[in-house]
């Protein structure tokens, strides 16, 4: 019961938080609705830098940075992720980092805690690997169910439970929240490029636009 209490208060910070707002740079989903998005103030940029239980995938050197703040249990969080596995294998100078945001139930923060505990046992390609495992089947994501995806990539379940459950980790957790609800980062999933945030899956191709403009110009949007 401890445990529990101490998960609610991780998610509880963003419940009550406000609705989108507008997007202040042109940034189209793949359905051509706007985005909403905006600049993250310097010292958040900062926090985001040094923010703890952030996985790199893809290219750790590449020339452009993608942070995902994802919920396992939010239903777009799912759809995007065979976007972002796709992106990830198709643009090897990207650098994915993937910042878990649990927020939506209690399931979600234990899930959350297993993957922070494995993301310190997995190089980035099995972590890769993991993170496709867990969303390959339907259904309520928690902690048995990601410690069945650890267990399929070769990861000891006992083990990872006793990793992932300790304060330690739980710490982490409630940080990647409290700065998820400092940047008002109020929608999952929710993306980070060049110091700006993207609220919601914009698309796999809204995604390589946005890439593609840092690269070219080294804003969002030339």
């Amino acid at each position: 019961m401890v445990w529990l209490a101490a998960l609610a208060c991780v998610f509880a910070t963003v419940a009550s938080a406000a609705q989108f707002g507008p997007d202040q740079y042109p940034i189209k989903s793949d359905e051509g609705d706007p985005i909403t998005n905006f600049d993250l103030t310097p010292q958040l940029s900062a926090r985001l830098a040094k923010l703890p239980g952030q996985v790199t995938v893809g290219n750790p050197n590449g020339d452009v940075t993608l942070v995902q703040f994802y919920d396992l249990n939010c239903p777009f969080c799912r759809e995007a992720a065979a976007d972002i596995d796709a992106l990830v294998r198709a643009d090897q100078k990207l650098k994915l980092v993937f910042a878990p945001y649990a927020v939506l139930s209690v399931q979600s923060a234990q899930g959350a805690l297993v993957e922070l505990a494995a993301g310190e046992m997995l190089t980035p390609e099995k972590y890769l690997e993991f993170h496709r495992q867990i969303y390959a089947g339907r259904g309520l994501i928690d902690a048995p169910r990601v410690l069945a995806a650890a267990g399929v990539i070769g990861l000891d379940r006992q083990e990872l439970t006793e990793a992932a459950y300790t304060e330690g980790m739980l710490a982490i957790l409630k940080q990647n929240a409290d700065f998820g609800s400092d940047a008002k980062l109020i929608a999952t999933p929710a993306y980070v490029i060049n110091g700006v945030a993207i609220l919601g899956h914009p698309g796999l191709k809204s995604l390589q636009g946005v890439i593609r403009s840092v690269r070219s110009c080294r804003k969002v949007v030339c």
